[in-house]
């Protein structure tokens, strides 16, 4: 293995953990716009109003999209699998 190897095995990491995290990172970024609009319309400023409705959308979010990240991270291991078998 050369450095082009490893570089390119983080590089497949690296997009894989985006991939697999977008769809939770996504979600919670417009919970968070969302109440935060709220928060600067209604001057409500309770700090467990922004915290709350986050987590429940990421553990919805999670268990929607759980069998796709799963899927990613499986090809990736397979992938590297692969890689380490045949000798890079």
């Amino acid at each position: 293995m050369n450095a082009v190897d490893a570089l390119d095995m983080v590089q497949e990491a690296i997009w894989t953990v985006i991939v697999a995290s977008g769809p939770s990172v996504g979600v919670a970024m417009a919970v968070g716009i969302a109440i935060a609009l709220m928060q600067a319309l209604t001057q409500v400023q309770e700090m467990t109003l922004t915290f709350i409705p986050k987590i429940v959308a990421i553990l919805l979010m999670i268990l929607v999209t759980a069998p796709f990240m799963g899927a990613q991270l499986f090809s990736f291991t397979e992938h590297m699998y692969a890689k380490i078998e045949t000798g890079f």
